[in-house]
């Protein structure tokens, strides 16, 4: 394939921009509220970031829980909607809300019973006993808290993902507008005390955040239910909650799959930030820096691949699959593109962005290397970011699962573990090593999306 015929047309962009800008948007205001959170804590104290960055990382798991459980039924949705079918859309939209319910119930009792235990494991590492234990304090409080909004987003997640397999990006992005405001809001309010409020700091943090949760419920539950003539799967979604039984088949045999991939995948970051805070407590508090201003830089190139995904699979259920091959290539050039941009910037601030948060100069230099070294590898995340949505649009989820946990659970967890365990090598060197290991998955992206094994209608 040469240069001209992996351009896409001037229509082509203008309809993956079309989905990809209010992803772009709404992924960039909450990553960079999230920004200021971090900023926010990050003036209180290193014990204060190091708890949140752990409580966040438990919450993690929960996210991608339900975004592989809600994605592997999305992809029914999207190639539904392609084929427009708007009773298989219904069922799958009920389907969403009732194991994401579930899954919200579940991983509330497990985090209230384990909390204390699962922020230990990230605190093995060099540092004061005093600081170990204030942290552990603030993280434990901080998740406990949060537990509140695990049904609302889980709730949340079935109406946008449903919304967003359609095509429709603009209402969960006002949504999350709607959310990103008032935790803002709340943040400087209960972190800080103004107003006469008590100052809650890290405490305060969770319950703004736990407030906005409700509000983006809200603002999706009311504008759906309020705008059935254009969303018509909201229709009578209520009327029962029945789901045809070879329907429930179909969507479990294909959310299991991506479920316990993105469980895992989550899982093995989880390994794999422990395995850099085994060197120090210090690693915690600068790879949740850098994390923080990565989320920032990536949202051009995340919005990008989810886009793509959308759209092939679109495009599949309505049964060209040959342009769907087309559109999937010419996607995932722009999305690395996207990356390359946005990883120079990363370049250029490294040295400058850990100064504006209340850390030691250990923490603020090794911060900045981290940052600079994940700048590096943008461009290679986002082409295996890509290639997993473009795999994943065909509803071959146990490709999929080789393809992304697999690697994480046979490359990265196992080669982080030796480097922090066996070797005497820094947390810079670390994070070098396993991020570039990221070029074997770009190989087997580019295998697997070259074959066309992904390329299946599931909705005939």
């Amino acid at each position: 394939m040469n240069l001209r015929s992996r351009l896409g047309t001037k229509d082509f962009y203008k309809m993956m921009l079309g989905i990809a800008v209010p992803m772009m948007i709404q992924n960039g205001l909450t990553n960079f509220v999230n920004l200021l959170d971090n900023l926010m804590i990050g003036r209180v104290g290193t014990n204060a970031i190091s708890g949140i960055a752990i409580a966040n990382q438990l919450v993690f798991i929960f996210f991608l829980l339900m975004f592989g459980a809600t994605s592997g039924v999305g992809i029914f949705s999207a190639q539904f909607y392609g084929k427009g079918d708007v009773k298989g859309l219904r069922d799958t939209f009920r389907f969403k809300l009732i194991m994401n319910t579930v899954i919200a119930c579940i991983s509330i009792v497990v985090f209230a019973v384990l909390a204390p235990t699962l922020v230990s494991l990230f605190l093995e590492g060099e540092g004061s006993a005093e600081d170990a234990a204030e942290t552990l304090a603030v993280g434990v409080s901080y998740l406990k808290i949060q537990l509140v909004s695990l049904v609302p987003i889980g709730v949340s997640y079935a109406y946008a993902g449903t919304l967003r397999d359609t095509g429709h990006t603009k209402v969960p992005m006002l949504a999350s507008i709607a959310a990103i405001f008032v935790n803002l809001i709340g943040n400087a309010v209960l972190i800080y005390g103004l107003f006469g409020l008590p100052a809650l700091g890290a405490d305060g943090a969770s319950i703004a955040t736990v407030i906005s949760r409700f509000v983006e419920m809200g603002v999706l539950i009311i504008y759906t239910g309020t705008h059935g003539s254009f969303h018509k799967f909201i229709i009578g979604a209520f009327a029962d909650f029945r789901v045809p039984l070879y329907l429930c088949r179909k969507f479990v045999l294909k959310s299991l799959p991506l479920m316990a991939n993105e469980t895992l995948w989550a899982l093995g970051m989880a390994v794999l930030n422990q395995s850099y805070s085994y060197r120090s407590l210090s690693a915690v508090a600068a790879v949740s820096i850098e994390t923080t201003i990565f989320n920032v830089m990536s949202v051009a190139f995340i919005a990008m691949g989810e886009a793509g995904g959308i759209v092939v699979g679109q495009i599949l259920g309505s049964g060209d699959v040959d342009k769907a091959k087309d559109h999937a290539i010419k996607m995932r050039d722009f999305t690395v593109f996207c990356a390359v941009v946005f990883g120079v910037f990363m370049l250029i601030i490294s040295p400058f962005f850990p100064r504006f948060y209340n850390v030691t100069d250990e923490v603020r230099s090794l911060a900045s290397t981290l940052i600079f070294i994940t700048g590096l590898i943008m461009p290679v995340i986002a082409f295996t970011h890509a290639s997993y949505f473009i795999i994943r649009a065909g509803g071959n989820t146990l490709i999929t699962f080789i393809f992304d946990c697999g690697y994480t659970w046979f490359i990265v967890v196992p080669l982080a573990w030796i480097l922090s365990r066996k070797t005497g090598v820094s947390v810079p060197v670390m994070m070098f090593t396993v991020q570039w290991a990221e070029i074997i998955k770009c190989i087997m992206g580019e295998v697997m999306v070259r074959s066309g094994i992904w390329a299946k209608n599931i909705v005939k």
